[in-house]
């Protein structure tokens, strides 16, 4: 029965799966073959299997499903838009003796993401609970301007990166969802809104009853909390806005201000009333990652939003120090990779690589640099907060990636990583 075992996979060479033991159950895989890494909570049973020194994730369903999310997933894939990677859908599974197998759906795990429920190591604090559901509201929010609806939002159907203080929510399960070309209409938004809350106040009072979540966390109160952030997001991308023709300079105002949230404008409806005293206008948004755009075509570094607008942020300081005021925009992105970016990126010892990735680390150097100036009083060098954050912060965090580095002895840090010319630059962090 191996032989009639069917791939459709989207990988240039698919042919790794067929060393998996397709014709066994998922429940029953060796542990040889299983990656002991998180995961949530799932109606399929899920299992995380390591295959060629990546990691993929195993769904058991049935042949319609598999092939639906498969071709859903490739789609949003293609739109951009925060999901896991589809890799491939198996079918005709079959046991030795011959008993009919479910099919299966592979995804590629997300690096440096987790689930929910791993991302607290004793209860989830409030905090954290409202960045879990702002984090959503705007996966939501990019999913419904694409026109998908998703149809069973939840905690446990997203995976959790940081993005520089904050989280960037992928969709992980797509089975129930479905894609308008036409776009959504407002009860279709509203239905997804209110699933939205009623599981994630349901998976609350889960952790609730298990006693792994904060006291002074009320699950009705933060569950609601999506419909406000959702509902304020959506206003700010497609609400029109009028106003005196005079102040013509709050077209600009308005392309900023979504430009800020991370979305791109594609185009802005005008109106002038009849006797041209007002002005409306209509934004059209479209594209979702306006930061990470402009960091990867200036650096070729792909992160998350958030973790872009703070690379953004130093990478734009820099140009303004020394003289590279004035200077090709791009060669002075090329410069801060080479002489800033980078050399603290290899400093860190291999051993610690997998901790997180580059962009998030990027950003807590930074935020531990200015935290240890403001409390010692001083501008501290950045290799020395290097060295510290290293010390006292990266070595006691858990790993979120899948692959690790062998072993390194110590830091080393590479003389280059100290920019002497633009240290006025950095005394702001």
């Amino acid at each position: 029965m191996v032989s009639a075992l069917n791939i459709t996979s989207t990988v240039a060479d698919p042919t790794p799966l067929l060393d998996l033991p397709w014709d066994l159950p998922l429940e029953l895989w060796p542990d040889d073959v299983i990656a002991a890494l998180p995961k949530g909570i799932s109606r399929h049973l899920v299992r995380f299997v390591n295959l060629g020194g990546t990691v993929i994730a195993v769904k058991e369903t049935t042949e319609d499903l598999a092939r639906h999310e498969y071709d859903l997933l490739r789609t949003l894939e293609r739109l951009e838009l925060p999901c896991v990677e589809p890799v491939a859908v198996i079918t005709n599974r079959a046991t030795a003796d011959g008993e009919v197998l479910e099919p299966a759906l592979v995804t590629r795990h997300l690096r440096f993401s987790l689930p929910y429920r791993a991302l607290f190591s004793q209860t989830l604090r409030p905090e954290t609970a409202v960045r879990f559901v702002d984090a959503l509201a705007v996966l939501l929010a990019k999913l419904h301007i694409a026109g998908f609806f998703w149809g069973d939002v939840s905690l446990s159907n997203t995976l959790f990166r940081r993005d520089a203080g904050s989280f960037a929510a992928y969709l992980v399960d797509a089975e129930t969802g479905v894609l308008h070309e036409a776009g959504l209409s407002e009860g279709q938004r509203e239905h997804d809104l209110e699933i939205a809350r009623v599981n994630i106040a349901g998976e609350l009072f889960d952790l609730e009853s298990g006693g792994r979540l904060d006291d002074a966390i009320d699950p009705i109160r933060v569950a609601d909390g999506i419909v406000t952030a959702y509902r304020s997001l959506w206003t700010e991308l497609t609400a029109s806005e009028s106003f005196p023709e005079s102040e013509r300079w709050r077209i600009a105002r308005r392309v900023e201000r979504l430009n800020d949230l991370g979305f791109d404008v594609d185009e802005i409806s005008v109106r002038r009333d009849a006797d041209g005293s007002r002005v409306r206008i209509q934004p059209k948004v479209v594209d979702a990652g306006h930061h990470s755009r402009r960091l990867l075509r200036l650096t070729g570094l792909d992160a998350g939003e958030n973790q872009a607008r703070r690379l953004l942020n130093d990478l734009d300081a820099y140009r303004t120090s020394g003289d590279r005021v004035g200077r090709d925009e791009e060669v002075v992105a090329h410069e801060w990779l080479v002489r800033v970016f980078e050399p603290i990126t290899r400093a860190i010892p291999k051993d610690l690589r997998g901790k997180l990735e580059p962009a998030e680390l990027f950003h807590q150097l930074l935020e531990h640099r200015w935290y240890r100036s403001q409390e010692e009083d001083r501008n501290v060098p950045l290799a020395e907060a290097l060295t510290s954050y290293i010390d006292t912060v990266l070595r006691h965090r858990r790993d979120e990636a899948t692959v690790y580095g062998p072993p390194t002895s110590a830091l080393t840090l590479p003389t280059e990583v100290i920019d002497l010319e633009g240290e006025n630059w950095r005394d702001r962090v």
